[in-house]
């Protein structure tokens, strides 16, 4: 698979992760972004052996759009502190089933993940290995009984923005591990489709200092989920 590179340099590789590829995988002879690029470095660098390239941050196996790896380890930790301590600019495009009660929002809640079932859940602030998540949301256009919205990660949880759209009553179309009909009317439901083919999430605009001249990088991709009436 030839990978879709927005920029690369001698420290950093920016592409498009397209949804079904995972960042990263366990599961030997399954590709993800980490082997594809890693490829992809082999075949243009002049060096011998096997490259260096660290994940920086990650998005779900299901989920489109962009991500930005290390190539040196210098790079990783300048990185990985920024991300630490005053975060990416993460922004996300997302259709909701259901149309939340405000047009505009912060959600802040706390995420335990549950590593055997690979899901996470609301919980109290209290609980052992509860992390605080963050974001903000827009809704930009709504079909009853869909909303488009612009969602700004705060926090980089596991299945951080799933989790609290669905906990709003406005979980993300498509999304059979957190979706669902129950909250809406009947009328509503009846004219929703059994099933998206994909989970209608995308990671559409990501910014951050370069770790080598501190410039400020930004990079944005078009949309497959631009309008309602393109999406349904």
């Amino acid at each position: 698979m030839t990978p879709d590179i927005l920029f690369e340099d001698q420290d950093i590789i920016v592409c498009h992760k397209p949804a079904g590829i995972p960042t990263q995988s366990r599961r030997m002879g399954t590709p993800d972004m980490i082997s594809i690029l890693m490829n992809h470095i082999n075949k243009n660098s002049p060096k011998k052996g096997q490259p260096y390239l660290a994940v920086i941050h990650r998005l779900d196996q299901p989920v489109g759009g962009l991500l930005v790896f290390a190539k040196t380890p210098a790079a990783a930790r300048k990185l990985n502190k920024q991300l630490t301590e005053y975060g990416f600019g993460k922004h996300y495009r997302a259709l909701l089933q259901g149309i939340p009660a405000s047009p505009e929002g912060d959600l802040e809640d706390y995420l335990i993940k549950d590593g055997r079932a690979n899901v996470s859940h609301i919980c109290s602030s209290n609980t052992p290995g509860a992390q605080k998540a963050r974001l903000h949301y827009l809704i930009i256009e709504t079909m009853p009984p869909y909303a488009l919205a612009d969602i700004i990660l705060e926090t980089g949880r596991h299945h951080q923005i799933r989790v609290q759209m669905a906990n709003l009553g406005t979980p993300i179309a498509g999304d059979k591990k957190y979706g669902s009909t129950q909250a809406l009317s009947p009328s509503d439901s009846a004219s929703i489709p059994l099933t998206f083919r994909s989970l209608q999430l995308f990671a559409c605009r990501l910014t951050f200092h370069h770790p080598r001249t501190d410039e400020l990088m930004d990079f944005r991709l078009d949309t497959p989920i631009n309008s309602l009436e393109n999406s349904l």
